[in-house]
């Protein structure tokens, strides 16, 4: 997602936005490139809202910081 925002100079969230509002790429060479970028935000959306539910869900039975740390 860092490549896309630094190549196109906006947040990924951002350009999600725009994109599920369906706006046009302004260049047809960019059509590629705003798909997979909104795939991959997609994704880390997603892996985002797992780790939150997890996160809750061992906080619920150990509402600690050092209930969420494991040792390596």
């Amino acid at each position: 997602m860092l490549a896309f925002e630094r190549k196109y100079g906006i947040r990924s969230e951002t350009f999600y936005a725009a994109y599920v509002d369906g706006e046009e790429p302004e260049d047809d060479s960019w059509v590629l490139n705003f798909g997979e970028w909104a795939s991959v935000y997609r994704t880390w959306l997603a892996r985002q809202a797992e780790y939150r539910n997890e996160i809750q869900r061992i906080q619920h039975n150990a509402p600690s910081l050092a209930g969420l740390i494991r040792a390596a």
